[in-house]
């Protein structure tokens, strides 16, 4: 013979507990209890499911600054244990609180939570490069963001929704402060054209300076505002299409005599980059095609401390 498991289900247990004994309605819930803090003595089981479930299923507000909106607790993942409870006021024959379960679908409460971060939370932004002030970078600070602190609020919706009150719930924020700021910016260059300087600051304060070579008067160094967009270890050297001083030079591999050294940062500027030299002889002067000329052991040093995107001011001083 087969056997077979019957489970049935918690509202059919309180369904037989309500039902008449022998055609014999069953008695009220005794005077006195109470299911989850609500009064429900004297009222038939159908009436307290009723009356505990409207109770537990007013909608929370939350409240952000003036913002406000609601949300229904199933929405929120919460599952009152209503029909359990009631049969356990059922079954008390004097005054008695009656705890009410309330469990929770974690999913549909975290990505609720999830959502309201995503909608809510405010970026902080990060400190920025204004320009030079006295060959000084100067950079503006960022300004700190909010984010929702989801640990907070998914404790403070359980709290909420576990109690038959509605209080509103404010929404739990934190503080986001900007990455980047003026004091961990990071490096900018200045090169003093006419100085023939390399001046190396960490973000507005200045670390150290290098003497180089800038661009011959018919080649000159061009003044402005760029980034280092390519950085190569012992770089080839290729001839600048359409530059007359390099029509019918070759290439020239890695090694002691490329003129780029054994480092290579390319701005954004077109064809000009910094970079070291073999020609030590050089430097503090005019002498470049329009590059920044290095001694070799100081660009392998730039090279170490720089990254992509890093900030490189040409002035003519």
């Amino acid at each position: 013979m087969s056997r077979f498991l019957v489970f049935v289900p918690i509202a059919a247990i309180a369904a037989a507990a309500a039902a008449p004994i022998g055609g014999h309605p069953l008695p009220p819930i005794a005077h006195g209890v109470k299911i989850g803090g609500i009064s429900v003595g004297g009222m038939n089981a159908e009436t307290a499911r009723v009356h505990v479930a409207r109770v537990y299923g007013r909608s929370v507000l939350f409240t952000y600054g003036e913002a406000s909106w609601r949300a229904h607790p199933a929405s929120l993942g919460a599952r009152p244990q209503i029909n359990r409870a009631v049969t356990l006021a059922l079954r008390a024959r004097h005054a008695k609180k009656i705890p009410l379960r309330v469990s929770f679908n974690r999913k549909r409460l975290e990505r609720y939570v999830a959502r309201l971060d995503n909608r809510l939370s405010e970026p902080a932004s990060d400190a920025y490069l204004v320009g030079l002030d006295n060959f000084t970078p100067v950079i503006a600070p960022g300004q700190p963001g909010s984010s929702v602190n989801r640990g907070m609020m998914l404790g403070r919706i359980v709290t909420t929704l576990r109690s038959f009150h509605r209080a509103p719930i404010e929404l739990a924020v934190q503080q986001v402060e900007p990455q980047i700021t003026p004091e961990n910016y990071g490096p900018v260059m200045v090169v003093k054209i006419k100085s023939h300087q390399l001046l190396f600051y960490e973000g507005t304060s200045l670390y150290t300076s290098f003497s180089v070579a800038t661009g011959q008067s018919a080649y000159p160094t061009p003044v402005g505002q760029w980034e280092i967009v390519t950085m190569r270890r012992d770089p080839w050297w290729i001839p600048p299409p359409d530059s007359k001083w390099a029509q019918g030079a070759k290439p020239i591999p890695p090694g002691p005599g490329n003129p780029l050294g054994t480092r290579w940062m390319g701005l954004s500027a077109p064809y000009v980059g910094v970079h070291g030299t073999p020609d030590a002889a050089s430097l503090g002067y005019s002498q470049s095609h329009g590059c920044i000329r290095m001694a070799i052991s100081d660009a392998e040093w730039v090279f170490d401390h720089v990254d992509l995107g890093t900030p490189v001011f040409t002035v003519a001083a």
